[in-house]
């Protein structure tokens, strides 16, 4: 019985990063942002899911800031989350949320912004009522919020610039 791992990606995983992501959304513009993204030192948090060598899953959380009243604030902003299609509703995406959420947490940071399905990334703790107060291209139900402490509830979610390809 083959178990599965949970660990930092490593140079070695871009490869199987990019076939992951490119499964799970049927195109390459997920393969392209996490290739960007970390190439341009923007990734916080990135992870892998591995089962018997072979990487099944992916979560990436990179730097975002919300600006307001002429401050800068710190926040994660998660994106893409893959799973391998054969995968799908055993749980690996949770539990690369989970753990993400644990490093994120301890490193101090306080605010994560997420574009998804409401029903998914509620049950780890995202809200649209959270998000509702900031300004961004994609302000809507999808938009949603974590706190783990004080943060902002408004201001301009400004986004690393390899997001900039999927806001025009």
């Amino acid at each position: 019985m083959s178990m599965m791992s949970i660990r930092p990606a490593t140079p070695r995983d871009r490869d199987a990063i990019r076939l992951v992501e490119e499964h799970a959304f049927g195109q390459s513009a997920e393969a392209g942002l996490v290739d960007a993204l970390v190439t341009d030192g923007d990734a916080i948090v990135e992870l892998v899911a591995e089962e018997d060598g072979q990487v099944i899953g992916h979560i990436l959380f990179s730097r975002l800031y919300v600006h307001h009243a002429g401050k800068e604030f710190a926040a994660v902003a998660l994106a893409p989350l893959a799973v391998d299609p054969s995968f799908h509703g055993t749980g690996i995406g949770g539990a690369l949320v989970r753990e993400a959420h644990v490093r994120l947490k301890a490193a101090g940071e306080r605010l994560s912004i997420v574009l998804g399905d409401p029903a998914y990334y509620g049950r780890f703790g995202y809200s649209h009522a959270r998000a509702a107060g900031f300004e961004s291209p994609w302000q809507g139900e999808a938009l949603q919020a974590l706190a783990w402490g004080e943060a902002p509830e408004t201001g301009r979610l400004v986004y690393a610039t390899a997001f900039d390809a999927l806001a025009a």
